[in-house]
């Protein structure tokens, strides 16, 4: 039972490191936009986003998925104690991201004249910008590559830390390239905020070196620096490792590339489909913006948490699967979907309730307010879709999610179609669209989770969270309708209607038995001072 709990201590240990550090790289880049978009203007911010799209997509595919299943064979070795196993998996991904590297640099070096061209990029001084980002692929690869197999040891603190950095070195060179650069032209000092991400990766790299290094000291002190295969891969051909990589990887891959296909699907769909439903073009532009530019943001930043559970649930069950401990499998898989829904249950809330006063505040744009309150319901559905996703992995059945996003795809394509064309909806219509899109993924996914592993979400803990939930809105809503007459104070009503509503869905959840003492005790740094604080109120038996 204690290896059980310490085993779950470091799972949750590196979903917390990650969670804190995707928060602090979204403050810094969200501060950065703000200087970046003050010195390049609109126009200049047009032109760095016409590059990046090309370098994303050589980015994802120069990838291809590597990074998971790198995280996914390592875990399993060390679960094995085969440590030269798994840095042999290494060294052989490492040889492919080096040639995948060179070659998807190159080629976005050498095709970005060619998309002008053919008028893809359909401003040529986009150019200089593309340019600028193709060397940034290369180092991207490794640095993500490098990443995957220290999440394999389940060292979440190596990403946590080469993901700020990054980010910071990223966010001062943007903003001084692109400064000093401006006096050239606006194309020069956009492709000096392209050069961000180069400084960015290449720093976060040097990161990811230190970290490995103090590994490879600690793996000579405890296994001793001549290590030896173990007999279940002292046969294993390097051939047959690519081959398992390449299996893992390319439906992880796929994957990724359905987001931005489904991305400009949307393009092509939501506001063709608003004009049919009575709007001009001008507002379909303007409801296609605040879905995607703002009601969007939202719902990734409200599932901040659940994305880096997901990470971090990847290795650990792979290494849980490689020791056949299915009891562990099942209760990492059921913690991870009840923190899921712990989590998103009270943010949807506040995004549903609060969302014109939400979206005044930060985008000063109260129209985006139906759009922010039915995108609300994609947190949950996000949330369960992102963890599924990750115990799915770490079974090692990759292809599965990719299939489940081409099916979720197809019915997010048919619904926006149908929806956002009722007069009556509009872009709320594309708002339902994506959450059914998440919805479809994460069901059929807890589907194939129940099929391989016997897992059904816990309906009593799933009652007790939608009670408390429930209890929150009717707090959230009285505070606010109630401050906001009184006072007309917005911030000082929509910051108390959050802080008030959480603190009742605390209170409901302890109260009703919905918080769990095995959870609470594994969560980082709080968790042992919360159990002691409930023990003495009662609500946890001594």
């Amino acid at each position: 039972m204690n290896n059980q709990s310490s085993k779950s201590e470091k799972f949750l240990k590196g979903t917390f490191i990650l969670t804190i550090a995707s928060f602090v790289v979204k403050v810094i880049g969200s501060l950065n936009w703000i200087f970046v978009s003050r010195i390049l203007g609109g126009e200049g911010i047009g032109l760095y986003q016409m590059a990046f799209p090309i370098y994303f997509f050589a980015m994802t595919v120069s990838q291809a998925g590597v990074p998971v299943a790198i995280s996914i064979i390592t875990a399993e070795r060390v679960a094995l104690n085969d440590i030269y196993g798994a840095k042999r998996v290494f060294r052989i991904s490492m040889m492919l991201m080096l040639i995948t590297g060179i070659l998807f640099s190159t080629l976005t070096y050498f095709a970005a004249s060619w998309l002008i061209d053919l008028q893809f990029i359909r401003d040529p001084r986009a150019y200089l910008s593309v340019v600028a980002l193709a060397p940034t692929v290369f180092f991207v690869t490794f640095l993500s590559s490098s990443r995957g197999y220290l999440q394999g040891w389940q060292r979440m603190t190596p990403t946590a830390v080469s993901q700020i950095v990054e980010q910071i070195f990223r966010v001062i060179t943007m903003i001084l390239l692109a400064d000093l650069l401006l006096p050239w032209g606006l194309e020069y000092a956009a492709a000096g905020a392209s050069l961000g991400a180069l400084a960015g990766a290449v720093t976060g790299l040097m990161v990811l070196v230190y970290f490995h290094i103090k590994l490879n000291r600690e793996i000579d002190a405890k296994y001793g620096v001549d290590l030896k295969p173990s007999p279940q891969t002292k046969d294993e051909s390097t051939l047959k490792i690519m081959k398992r990589i390449f299996t893992l990887s390319l439906p992880v891959s796929a994957a990724s590339i359905m987001l931005p296909v489904v991305s400009n699907l949307d393009l092509m769909i939501v506001p063709q489909r608003l004009e049919v439903a009575g709007y001009s073009v001008h507002q379909a532009t303007e409801l296609f913006g605040y879905l995607t530019g703002m009601a969007v943001p939202l719902v990734n930043l409200a599932t901040i948490l659940t994305a880096s559970l997901a990470v971090s649930i990847v290795p650990a069950i792979s290494e849980a699967r490689a020791l056949k401990d299915t009891t562990r499998i099942y209760r990492q898989t059921a913690a991870a979907v009840r923190i899921s829904n712990f989590v998103c249950f009270p943010a949807f809330i506040i995004v549903f309730l609060l969302a014109t006063p939400i979206a005044s505040l930060i985008y000063n744009a109260p129209g985006a307010g139906p759009a922010v309150m039915i995108s609300a319901v994609s947190i949950i559905l996000l949330g369960l879709h992102q963890v599924s996703t990750g115990v799915l992995q770490g079974l090692g059945h990759t292809t599965i999610p990719m299939v489940n996003m081409i099916l979720a795809a197809a019915a997010k394509v048919a619904l926006n179609w149908t929806l956002t064309a009722m007069p009556a909806l509009g872009i709320m219509g594309a708002a339902w669209a994506t959450a059914a899109d998440m919805g479809v993924a994460a069901f059929i996914n807890l589907y194939f989770i129940y099929r391989y592993i016997g897992y059904k979400m816990e309906l009593g803990q799933l009652i007790k969270t939608i009670v408390s939930s429930a209890v929150m809105a009717a707090a959230v809503k009285l505070f606010y309708d109630f401050t906001i007459a009184q006072w007309n104070m917005a911030v000082f009503s929509l910051f108390g209607a959050v802080i008030v509503g959480c603190l009742v869905y605390l209170a409901v959840m302890a109260a009703i038995g919905g918080i769990l003492e095995e959870d609470m005790q594994r969560i980082p740094l709080i968790g042992r001072a919360g159990v002691k604080l409930f023990r003495k109120l009662g609500l946890f038996k001594n």
